[in-house]
């Protein structure tokens, strides 16, 4: 079983620049309310088969996640395939286009978590609803930072 969460904003900045902070994963704690740290990062910018692992805590469950970059068209579009314990996955995909004044940021989520025991755990702590409401707050926190130089938590 998958869900999905979706969500946009409009940020009154470049493309280049929303793309430049989106795709460096040294700065994922700026603006990524669940995230805690990364490692085995590659040396420059990621690319198609760049590969990381990232851990993250969402509802006081820590999760760690295996990232490899699948589609990378700068500055429009990037998607990455996560895989993390007991055979939960993630899809995600971010869009993003010029509008009047900014760029809008299109970011879907599609996720997987595992049958069992271990889903119905990582269920009670990621599930639709947490999900888009962490998605809406960094999201948020990205805007006020690429806006302003700072995030407004």
């Amino acid at each position: 079983m998958s869900d999905v969460v979706r969500r946009s904003i409009v940020v009154d900045a470049p493309i280049e620049s929303v793309w430049d902070l989106i795709m460096d994963p040294r700065r994922l704690g700026e603006w990524v309310t669940i995230h805690r740290a990364v490692s085995d990062l590659p040396a420059g910018e990621l690319e198609a088969g760049s590969r990381f692992r990232q851990r993250l805590r969402l509802r006081g469950v820590p999760l760690k996640v295996r990232w490899e970059v699948v589609e990378c068209r700068r500055p429009r579009r990037a998607r990455w395939h996560g895989e993390a314990g007991a055979g939960a996955t993630a899809e995600i995909v971010y869009e993003l286009s010029e509008v009047a004044g900014g760029t809008r940021f299109d970011y879907e989520n599609r996720f997987a978590l595992p049958a069992g025991r271990v889903g119905r755990l990582a269920a009670s702590a990621f599930n639709a609803v947490s999900g888009d409401r962490e998605a809406r707050r960094t999201l948020t926190r990205l805007q006020a930072l690429l806006e302003n130089g700072h995030d407004d938590r």
